[in-house]
């Protein structure tokens, strides 16, 4: 069974900094490319960030290029998001997702991915 647990989430005040990681189990985790995406009250969910299997390939969304950095530990199982320089924008429930794709990139939609931790939220204040 495969489980997806995201943790790291909190209250920050705008400028601040927050890790969020994310631990997978039940699956063979360097062969899945995984994502994060957040979701805020009454919009859609989108992506943030994801990474390759192997690390070598990451893709940012233009609203969080430059602050936010995505890594992977493919012998703890365990994804991060380091964010910095948070803005009250950026506050919204933070989701993990991965993909099984062996292969050299990752998918940056929402209807791609197989499996979604619970998410984490983040919340930033002015």
């Amino acid at each position: 069974q495969v489980q997806v647990v995201e943790s790291g989430g909190g209250l920050v005040q705008a400028g601040g900094s927050l890790r969020l990681s994310c631990t997978a189990s039940g699956l063979t985790f360097d062969d899945y490319a995984m994502g994060w995406f957040r979701q805020a009250p009454g919009k859609e969910r989108e992506g943030v960030s994801c990474i390759s299997w192997s690390g070598g390939t990451t893709y940012y969304a233009d609203s969080v290029k430059g602050r936010f950095t995505i890594s992977r530990d493919n012998a703890k199982n365990t994804l991060y998001l380091q964010m910095n320089s948070l803005k009250p924008e950026d506050t919204a429930m933070y989701y993990c997702a991965a993909d099984f794709r062996p292969g050299s990139w990752c998918p940056t939609r929402v209807d791609e991915y197989n499996y979604w931790g619970q998410g984490t939220q983040v919340t930033v204040s002015s």
